[in-house]
Parts: C-alpha cells; sequence; structure tokens
C-alpha cells in the first residue's frame, strides 16, 4: 500500500483509540506543547502558528512565497531552531510527524491539482515551434549533465546500496526540471506574460513540467517495484488511468458541468465542487496504491477540468487559499525539517554544491538560449528565457522529497539540493530583469523600438482650453460603476446645442448680460475604460493574468459600463488589466499614453451606508433597522490606502486627472431634473483647466454651473491701493472681507 494510504491508516487508528482526558486543560495544570497521540491537535495548531509566522516574516523579500515558505521551513529545522535544547522534542516530536505528513500530503495533492489546472494546451499549440525546441533543448542538456553530475555525487556521499541507476535518475531529474507554478508568479509579477518571451516560456514552461512529471513518475514506480516486471506493470496501469481520466471521465465531467449550469455560469455548484473533491482523491487514492506517489492523481485531476468561462479560475478561488495559507506551509516545514545545513560541514560538501547550481543554471540556460537565438529571438530575449527556464522552486523540492523518502538520497545530498534550488530560484528575477528591461520588451500585437527611451516617444500636447473629447475612466471595483455611470453621462454633449450663448451674472449686479458664443460642433465622446484587477500571491489572479483576452468581454464591471454605453449612444471601449496594487497608478498613466486620452477620470465612490443606533455607535447591517433608526454613510474619502493611490495617479499621469467623488443620488427621479455643478475658483491652471472644463460640461442643456471668483484680501488690497496712487489723493479704510464674483452658465 502506497504512503499516503499508510498515514490515513495510521491516524485514523489514532483518533479511533482517543480515551479521555481531563477536561481541565491549561487551568488544571496541562501543557498544551507536550504532545498527545489521543489528542493532537493542540500541537498541530501550535506547529501551523508559528510556520504561518516565519512565512510571513520572510514574505517580505522581493521574490515568490515558495522562497520565503522555504527559508522559513530551514530555519524551523535542525539547522537554526532545532539547536535549542528540546526545541525538536517539544514542538516537532517524533510522534507528532505522521499527522504532519499526512497534512502536507493532503495540501500537496490539492496544490498539484492546482498545477494540473494552470496547464492551457492551446497555449503551447500558439508557440509549438518555439515553444517544442525550447522545452526539448531545454531537458536534453540538463538530463544529460545531471546524469554526468550524479556519477561524482553517488562516489563521493551516496551508500553503495542504493541502486547507481534510480540515483543516476533522480539527479537528472532534478537538475532538469522546471518549476511550472513559480514561473507562472515570476512572468505575472514581471508583467511579462503580454510579451512574446512571456508566451513563448510559458508554453515551453507547460512541455517541459509535464515531461518533468512523467520522468518522475517513472523514476517512483522503478523505485517501488520489486522487479522490471512489476515496474512494467505499474507503468502501464499509470497509462490505462491516464487515458481513463482524459477520455471517458472527462467527457462525462464536463457533461455534467453543463447539465448543472456551472459551465454556463461559470462557477461550480456545490454538487460539482463536492465531485470535483471525489474525483482529486479518488485518482490520488488509485495512483498511491499502484506504486506512483498520490500527488500524480492530483496532477492528473487537474488536466480533466474545463477552463471555459472562467469555471476552472472559480474552483481555484474556492480552494487556493486552504491550500496556501494552511497546508502547504506544513509541507515546506517538513522539507525544513529534513534540511540540516550542519552535515554541510566541510569544503567538499560545499564545493559539489556550487557545482550543483553552476551545471544546474549553465544546463539549463544555455540550452534555452541557443533554442530561443536560433528559432528568431534577440540575444536579450534569449537570456530571459533562458533565466526564466531555470527556476526551480516547489516543483523540486517535491521531487528531493520523493527521493529522500524512498532512501535514494540521505540528509546531506538533500541538503545540497534544497540550497541549490533556492539559490536558482532566487537569482531568476534579477537576472530577467537585466536581460529584459521595459524598455526593450515587445508585447504581443505591437511593436516597441529598443533603442527609444523609456518613456517612449512623445505624447501629443493637448491645449488647456481645447474640447476632451477622450476620457480615460478607471474601474478597479464594481461599486464604481454609478459614478463612472454619472460622469459619462455629464461629459456626453447633446446634438441640439451646437450654438449657444453665455449669461455672466455677477454678486455686484443683477442685471444679464448675454455675450455670444460662436458656434461650433463637438467631436463625439470616446470613454476608455481601464478595469484593474489586483495580481496578489493566489493561483486565481495568475489565472485571471494569463486569461486577459477573454475576461475582458465576460468581466461583469467591464460590460454593465458598455451595455450603459450602447443605450446612451457614448463610444465605450473597455481594456483589463492584472497588476500589482502598487502598480495602478502606472497602469493608468500607461493606458491613458497608449489610448491618446485627453483626461483621465477616476470615480471614487461613496462609501457603505450602515445603521446606527441610538448611541451613534455602528453595527452589523440589519434591513427592517432602517425603518426604526437613521441611517449612516462611511465616507470612503477617509480611506488612506485609496487617498496615497490618487496622489500616485495625480504625481504620475501623463495627461490631465479629474477626480470625481459620488456622494450617491440626492434627489429623487424625474424626468425634467437637471444637474447644477458649483465651481470655487481661485485662479491658476488648475482652476483654469476646470472652468474650461466645466464650461464643456454645460453644452449638455441638463447642466448647469455656479462658478465663483474667490479672491483674497491682501490682493484686493494692493489692486486698491494702486488704483488711490494713481488717482487722485484719499484715504482709503480697508474692509476686512473677502469679496467674490459668481458667474452662472447657461446653454
Amino acid at each position: 500500500m502506497g504512503e499516503f494510504s499508510h498515514l490515513v491508516g495510521h491516524v485514523t487508528r489514532s483518533l479511533l483509540g482517543r480515551a479521555a482526558s481531563e477536561q481541565g486543560g491549561v487551568i488544571s495544570g496541562d501543557n498544551p506543547v507536550t504532545y498527545l497521540p489521543s489528542d493532537p491537535f493542540r500541537l498541530w495548531v501550535i506547529q501551523l502558528a508559528m510556520t504561518q509566522f516565519l512565512a510571513l516574516f520572510f514574505d517580505r523579500i522581493r521574490q515568490p512565497r515558495v522562497i520565503a515558505e522555504v527559508i522559513g521551513g530551514i530555519l524551523l529545522g535542525p539547522s537554526v531552531m532545532g539547536r535549542i535544547p528540546n526545541f525538536m522534542n517539544d514542538i516537532f516530536p517524533d510522534a507528532s510527524i505522521p499527522g504532519l505528513t499526512l497534512t502536507s500530503t493532503i495540501g500537496l495533492i490539492l496544490f498539484l491539482f492546482l498545477v494540473g489546472l494552470e496547464i492551457d494546451t492551446k497555449v503551447v499549440r500558439r508557440n509549438a515551434v518555439s515553444a517544442t525546441a525550447i522545452s526539448i533543448s531545454g531537458l536534453l542538456l540538463p538530463l544529460g549533465l545531471g546524469a554526468a553530475l550524479g556519477v561524482g555525487i553517488y562516489r563521493e556521499f551516496i551508500n553503495p546500496s542504493v541502486n547507481f541507476g534510480y540515483f543516476i535518475l533522480f539527479t537528472a531529474v532534478a537538475v532538469g526540471i522546471t518549476a511550472f507554478p513559480v514561473l507562472c508568479r515570476i512572468l505575472t509579477s514581471l508583467k511579462l506574460l503580454d510579451t512574446t518571451v512571456g508566451v513563448v516560456t510559458l508554453a515551453a514552461g507547460v512541455g517541459n513540467d509535464v515531461v518533468g512529471w512523467i520522468l518522475l513518475a517513472l523514476a517512483v514506480a522503478l523505485v517501488n517495484a520489486s522487479t522490471g516486471l512489476t515496474a512494467l506493470w505499474v507503468l502501464l496501469s499509470c497509462v490505462g488511468f491516464v487515458i481513463f481520466l482524459l477520455l471517458p471521465v472527462k467527457w462525462v465531467y464536463v457533461w455534467l458541468a453543463r447539465w448543472t449550469g456551472s459551465l454556463e455560469q461559470g462557477c461550480p455548484t456545490t454538487g460539482m465542487m463536492t465531485l470535483t473533491l471525489v474525483l482529486v482523491f479518488a485518482s490520488a487514492f488509485f495512483t498511491d496504491i499502484i506504486g506512483v506517489h498520490a500527488i500524480f492523481g492530483g496532477f492528473l485531476a487537474g488536466l480533466v477540468i474545463p477552463h471555459e468561462n472562467g469555471y476552472a479560475i472559480s474552483i481555484v478561488e474556492k480552494l487556493e487559499d486552504l491550500v496556501t495559507i494552511v497546508f502547504l506551509p506544513i509541507y515546506f516545514t517538513l522539507s525544513g525539517l529534513r534540511t540540516n545545513l550542519g552535515l554541510m560541514n566541510n569544503g567538499k560538501t560545499w564545493g559539489y554544491t556550487i557545482i550543483i547550481c553552476l551545471v544546474s543554471f549553465i544546463s539549463k540556460f544555455a540550452g534555452c538560449y541557443a533554442a530561443a537565438y536560433l528559432t528568431g529571438f534577440k540575444w536579450r530575449e534569449s537570456g530571459a528565457i533562458g533565466a526564466l527556464m531555470s527556476c526551480k522552486g516547489l516543483v523540486e523540492l517535491i521531487v528531493l522529497n520523493i527521493g529522500l523518502q524512498a532512501g535514494i538520497l540521505d540528509t546531506r545530498t538533500f541538503s545540497m539540493f534544497v540550497v541549490h534550488a533556492i539559490v536558482l530560484t532566487f537569482i531568476t528575477t534579477p537576472l530577467t530583469l537585466l536581460f529584459y528591461p521595459e524598455k526593450y520588451r515587445i508585447h504581443a500585437g505591437r511593436e516597441v523600438n529598443p533603442h527609444a527611451d523609456e518613456e517612449g516617444p512623445a505624447a501629443r500636447q493637448y491645449l488647456d482650453d481645447e474640447a476632451k473629447t477622450r476620457f480615460a475612466v478607471v474601474l478597479d471595483r464594481i461599486e464604481q460603476l454609478p459614478a463612472a455611470m454619472t460622469i459619462a453621462q455629464l461629459i456626453q454633449p447633446s446634438a441640439l446645442s451646437n450654438a449657444s450663448s453665455l449669461t455672466l451674472t455677477t454678486a455686484e449686479s443683477t442685471a444679464s448680460q448675454p455675450v455670444e458664443k460662436p458656434a461650433h460642433g463637438l467631436q463625439p465622446i470616446a470613454v476608455n475604460a481601464l478595469r484593474l484587477v489586483e495580481l496578489t500571491n493566489r493561483t486565481s489572479a495568475v489565472f485571471k493574468s494569463k486569461a486577459v483576452e477573454s475576461l475582458v468581454y465576460n468581466d461583469p464591471v467591464v460590460s454593465a459600463f458598455r451595455t450603459f454605453g450602447f443605450i446612451n449612444r457614448i463610444n465605450v471601449s473597455g481594456t483589463l488589466s492584472v497588476v500589482e496594487f502598487d502598480e495602478f497608478s502606472a497602469a493608468i498613466a500607461k493606458h491613458a499614453a497608449e489610448t491618446d486620452s485627453q483626461m483621465v477620470i477616476i470615480p471614487w465612490a461613496r462609501g457603505v451606508t450602515v445603521i446606527a443606533d441610538e448611541f451613534g455607535s455602528t453595527g452589523p447591517f440589519n434591513p427592517f433597522d432602517g425603518v426604526f433608526h437613521k441611517t449612516t454613510t462611511q465616507d470612503q474619502t477617509s480611506s488612506v490606502v485609496y487617498s496615497e493611490f490618487i496622489r500616485r495617479v495625480f504625481s504620475s499621469s501623463p495627461r490631465h486627472v479629474a477626480l470625481f467623488v459620488d456622494r450617491g443620488l440626492s434627489a429623487p427621479y424625474s424626468s425634467a431634473i437637471s444637474q447644477h455643478l458649483f465651481l470655487p475658483f481661485f485662479g491658476g491652471p488648475d482652476d483654469r483647466l476646470a472652468l474650461h472644463f466645466i464650461v464643456q460640461l454645460c453644452h449638455n442643456p441638463s447642466v448647469h454651473a455656479t462658478v465663483v471668483r474667490i479672491r483674497k484680501v491682501d490682493e484686493i488690497l494692493r489692486t486698491e491701493t494702486n488704483d488711490v496712487k494713481s488717482g487722485p489723493s484719499s484715504v482709503i479704510t480697508p474692509i476686512p472681507v473677502v469679496l467674490h464674483q459668481a458667474c452662472n452658465f447657461t446653454f
């Protein structure tokens, strides 16, 4: 029976044999750190808390989360904190390891299921030639040099009782494999998914990942089989199971997803989610009992799930937090417990560790660089592809742990390869940025001059008094739709108001003096909506960044705004961008420049309405309380994070920026309702721009505005003093008031 099945039986017997313990707990002097086989939950929570604390602490470095979690696991192991007296015996006793191993294995099965979901064969088909060449050369050379390296390591560090062929095979796979999940996250964080380099690297990574898992399954089958004939039966059973999953099981699953409406809605029902989890664990159980590791079953189950209409993204969103927050850190902790850097205590060990790093990187980099260069990429692009394909990460750790559990690797060689995985993953991001900075990147569908300045060609300059006809509207949440619709309605001029007059009314005189405005026709208004989706460490965010082209047509916010524009005869176009929150302002500036927008409009929706009790405090929302209590609004303008985001937009945007704060509807609907705008005018370029924009808005017959000219007292006094000096001698008594001039615009 496989390891996963054995662990399930061990933990089940332990829990069934639980005896009644004293109910006083810590009050009765019970020590929660003491491991009790009949009640392992308390120590499990302590272990999980320590794992999470270190993972969060090391997550601050600008590296994939896997690096932080691996380093945290090593610190918890015998390398650092294990040297504290009784730390390992109290926090991680040997009796608690089976429970942790079961938890981490469940998490690993679910994680490999998510990895299988990320595999998209369409990406490979779109870039078949270059991706195939890079994938093959990125496998053959590392596998060959890895096997040659394994000969020296075997002679120096491995016990002769270990099968030489199995060790060479594991070494070759460890050197040749590419961590596809980590590769996806690095491409997303560096904003390379929409570049030719990112697309080809992703396609090559898919092929490399699939072949690597096949080789690893072959190695595990050979190790677990007692004879060659048994290994052959294991492999044949595995091949048959793969065919069974990818043909009849996938057909039935897709049919059920359509029948239940899950595929049409893009979200699985409770029944389909239950069926998905049953499929994952049943597949893992079968691959475990036939002699292949249970994680392969989880990976194969991920290949069954359809990707249409965001269905796969919905499944990922339901599982990812539990897997990445609870289960995976425990797996890294177990890897850290098995890693002992103290055994690397001589020059020979460190020398071979450096050789492992060099051979693994050079073989991967050289093979992928040569293939990319020969298929038409420039040297910078080829270097970026080679650097990206050399990353290791979690997949490398999985391979190493399987080798350690199978007895092929000992603790010292395991630690050497763990250090190699950390180093190669750590250098992937800086090397990619070194080879392929922003100014050299070629995005899909457009060419970029690599010799141009980083800020690109000089943008077209617009006059402040020029009529604004192209607007960029920012939408990063659904709550901003009402504000965006309101401002879009305001900026739409009426076709009937091509000629109009301007009436000025001053505060000093009630007389009106018409000022004729020359007739002119405004160009049609164009609104370019930018839908911003925050990129996080979640797998679903990576999915969305890879499916931007389809999401822009299915996103409810963009679809609703487009429909509004169609109904109101406004030319609305939509763009979706998945970036980190700190990069929102840069994405807005880039979008404004690419769409040649004259003004960027940021809708700022009002806060959430809550119910205030008689003491003025707020509590949970209850719709019936509105009958008896007064509602209050938590204004979003008090948000420090969002305020800082708006400041960055104002400072970095190459176009004029307008902030529209939506306070909600102030009056019930009326067919004759009109919008009254108010502008306090102090002077200066910003106020002059606002004044011209107010005048433009008043071309809409349902809009009228009041502008108040505000002047400082000192300025008025200086003007009056100059008038007195130039005229007859007289004494002027200063009057401490602020004069203002009011202008009403009606078109």
